[in-house]
């Protein structure tokens, strides 16, 4: 087998039991690295501290994740001016925390008759959060409920307004021009 040592350096071909040794007498442990490799390559190494080190780093990745939550409204046909405007201004609050949302219309008995109306409703409810969210499926019929997903827009760092920038003094001019003015008055 191929044997790296404890800085990466390489210590050649040698016999799994001159490996064994080697790492036994540098009190540290034997790791294949890759087993499928032909002579397989085994490396000197500390794994307890290896492992301690990637469960910090998977720790570490887990906690900068984000979650992505799907958040849903539900609507029906029939839904007043009041209530449409509460499930809009719900919906922009779930969209600004950074969640996807779809929005459903459940349709019941004759309803299914009118099922444009919901398509309408739908639509408006998109177009009134325009501004924080883009249309990722549009309304679709699927069986007795319409839906349609909207996704938050990705957000940008707002700028810095630029300050103004004062304007230099000249002091260079101010005494010249002095002087100019007390040379024409002798």
């Amino acid at each position: 087998m191929r044997l790296i040592g404890v800085d990466g350096e390489m210590l050649g071909i040698m016999s799994s039991e001159e490996a064994l040794r080697i790492a036994t007498e540098q009190e540290y442990d034997l790791v294949k690295i890759a087993p499928g490799s032909n002579p397989p390559v085994c490396r000197i190494m500390d794994y307890g501290k290896y492992r301690f080190e990637q469960t910090k780093k998977e720790k570490e990745a887990k906690k900068n994740q984000r979650v992505i939550e799907i958040k849903e409204i539900r609507m029906s046909p029939s839904i007043d001016t009041n209530d449409f405007n509460t499930k809009l201004k719900n919906g922009q609050k779930f969209l600004a925390e950074g969640n996807r949302l779809k929005v459903s219309i459940r349709f019941r008995g004759r309803e299914m008759a009118h099922t444009e109306i919901g398509g309408v409703i739908l639509r408006d409810f998109a177009a009134k959060c325009a501004d924080v969210a883009n249309l990722d499926k549009a309304p679709k019929l699927e069986g007795r409920n319409m839906s349609m997903f909207l996704s938050p827009k990705p957000q940008t760092a707002p700028k810095k307004p630029a300050k103004p920038k004062a304007p230099k003094p000249a002091p260079a001019e101010a005494p010249a021009a002095a002087e100019k003015s007390g040379e024409s008055e002798t």
